[in-house]
């Protein structure tokens, strides 16, 4: 249905006149004329009465208006559905994080939220690899990564990330770290949950010219804090894990060039969803 002719007759049925329909449309009587016995061709029936006193609904007309009404509301509230949606303030996206990332993807997440409260935001614990994998793929719309992130990616750096030794409160951990952690049994995360963390932390053993042996392994960051804390053993762990770490527990920085990464934000597309979700990112990452 050309929703031309539609207005049209609604324009008709709300003035009861021709020419003062003609002169709210902006067209002359002679052509709305056309336009009104064009519906009623389409529709098979007689919309007006025309006499001394206006144009008159019919029965059909009568009839039919509410449905003509109720298709004009649609359209507008569907230009201005789409306008939001074009200018970012409604759709979805899906926000990823990792390990480097538990601190920073949620307080973006809830700035981002206070401001455009007409987005829907999902966001999922994986790490860098994975992230960039659903990027490219187009699953994922933002993930908080590692750096660099490979071709077909765009970047933010939003802050640096080190290497800490995890160790409980009362620990001492002497200055020559390297000869410490040699053949120490330490707790660790599991190598494939976080692949891009366990190789960091292997350059590091490298730098440092140490061999720590492997006491235990779990999935999760946390779960390796908690034995930390529980005095199971040391842990190798990025320092921002400090924000979830349990209060018996000090993270000590690690030295070394391998110790230390960037975190950023990244992207496959670039729309204003994004925009404004990167904007809120980097605002997180300096305060």
């Amino acid at each position: 249905m050309d929703l031309r002719l539609l207005r049209a007759f609604v324009t008709v049925a709300r003035l009861r006149n021709f020419g003062a329909a003609a002169e709210e449309l902006s067209t002359s009587q002679p052509a709305l004329t056309k336009q009104i016995q064009v519906l009623e061709r389409k529709v098979g029936s007689v919309l007006f009465s025309r006499g001394r006193h206006g144009a008159r609904l019919t029965q059909a007309g009568e009839l039919l208006l509410p449905d003509a009404l109720e298709l004009l509301d649609r359209s507008e509230a569907f230009d201005r559905r789409a306008a939001q949606v074009a200018a970012g303030s409604e759709g979805s996206l899906a926000i990823g994080f990792g390990l480097s990332g538990i601190e920073l993807a949620p307080r973006a997440v809830a700035l981002f939220r206070s401001r455009w409260p007409g987005v829907s935001v999902s966001i999922d614990d994986m790490s860098s690899a994975v992230q960039c994998e659903r990027l490219l793929a187009g699953s994922l719309q933002v993930g908080f990564v590692r750096l660099p992130v490979p071709a077909g990616l765009e970047h933010l750096r939003l802050r640096r990330d080190r290497l800490a030794l995890a160790v409980p409160a009362g620990v001492d951990v002497p200055r020559d770290i390297g000869r410490w952690l040699d053949g120490r049994p330490l707790v660790r995360l599991t190598p494939a949950r976080g692949p891009g963390l366990t190789a960091q932390i292997n350059g590091l053993y490298g730098e440092l010219g140490c061999h720590p042996t492997v006491l235990q392994e779990t999935a999760d960051l946390q779960t390796v804090l908690a034995l930390v804390a529980a005095g199971a053993g040391p842990a190798v762990v990025p320092q921002s894990a400090e924000r979830i770490a349990p209060p018996e527990l000090r993270l000590v920085p690690l030295p070394g060039r391998a110790a230390t990464w960037w975190i950023g934000a990244a992207w496959a597309t670039r729309t204003p969803l994004t925009e404004r979700f990167v904007k809120a990112a980097a605002e997180i990452a300096r305060s």
